[in-house]
């Protein structure tokens, strides 16, 4: 980056508010980013790679019936550690796991309010960020890999200099009818300085084999465009694409879509690609990944 004096990135926003109807009727009660990966629900595996990128401050922007996600970031209810102590020095490490989630970061919530759509969450997150550059990203949107895509989005911030948009390459003709697909010019063959988001164009339209997923890095220039976007929007849907990034590009701000290297994406959104994320999770798990993986073997056998 050309401005060594820029801000490192230590907030993020979670986008959090969603009802998980494609899940229910689990979700009646249950948050969609509270469904179990294994052990762990699905927003702390997004927390733990936050933080492992560095990031200090996690604001995770709810509904009225997320006070859940709430509670399994605070400290842990003295019922449940009573409990665990009289399981003796073999439940220490569970005491020690559940004391240590409510310490990986500064959590801050905030309910939603405004249009339905993707811009919301920054504008109502947005007297918490400041003039800091930070990470947005969705409560059922997974990308794990070596190393984890929130540090290679940082690392490619600081040397571009501009808002990046992590991605995966797509390989698949059905899939440039899922996703948004990048336009621009090529920087190198991981970089593309964008020009465009095009959304689903099919593959025979598509400008690119780079999809938008996972999420964004943003700097604080984005905050005027959600502003403008807010006084005269009158749809039904707040887009974050169509109604702020599109006119930054067209500005002349830097945007900046990277192929995200080790990766893979899991969309926990739906239920076909949850379940395939839960046997992902389950294989790298060490104490069942052995067994798991017989039982998986079993079952092709039969």
């Amino acid at each position: 980056m050309a401005d060594k004096n820029y801000k490192k990135v230590r907030k993020a926003v979670i986008a959090a508010a969603g009802f998980g109807t494609r899940f229910l009727p689990q979700t009646k009660a249950m948050p969609k980013e509270m469904l179990p990966l294994v052990d762990k629900p699905i927003i702390q595996y997004i927390v733990e790679e936050l933080v492992d990128a560095g990031i200090e401050d996690i604001i995770i922007v709810t509904g009225y019936h997320k006070r859940t996600i709430e509670d399994h970031f605070d400290q842990p209810n003295q019922d449940l550690l009573a409990n665990l102590s009289a399981g003796g020095a073999k439940k220490q490490t569970q005491i020690s796991q559940v004391n240590d989630i409510a310490n990986m970061a500064n959590f801050a919530y905030i309910r939603q309010k405004g249009p339905y759509g993707s811009t919301t969450p920054i504008a109502n997150a947005s007297h918490l960020i400041g003039d800091e550059p930070f990470i947005y990203t969705f409560a059922d949107d997974l990308i794990l890999g070596t190393p984890n895509h929130f540090k290679q989005m940082i690392a490619l911030y600081e040397e571009l200099g501009g808002a990046i948009l992590p991605c995966i390459e797509l390989t698949k003709d059905e899939e440039y009818e899922r996703y948004g697909v990048i336009a621009g010019e090529r920087v190198r063959d991981d970089v593309i300085k964008m020009s465009q988001l095009v959304e689903k164009p099919g593959k025979a339209n598509a400008p690119s084999n780079f999809a938008s997923v996972g999420g964004y890095l943003l700097t604080p220039e984005i905050f005027p465009y959600i502003e403008r976007a807010w006084e005269g929007f009158s749809g039904e849907e707040l887009y974050i694409t169509t109604y702020v990034l599109d006119p930054m590009i067209q500005d002349g701000q830097e945007l900046y879509a990277c192929k995200m290297k080790n990766s893979k994406y899991h969309d926990t959104g739906n239920k076909l690609e949850y379940l395939k994320t839960v046997v992902d999770c389950a294989l790298n798990t060490d104490d069942i990944k052995e067994d798991f993986r017989t039982y998986l073997e079993s079952l092709i056998r039969q």
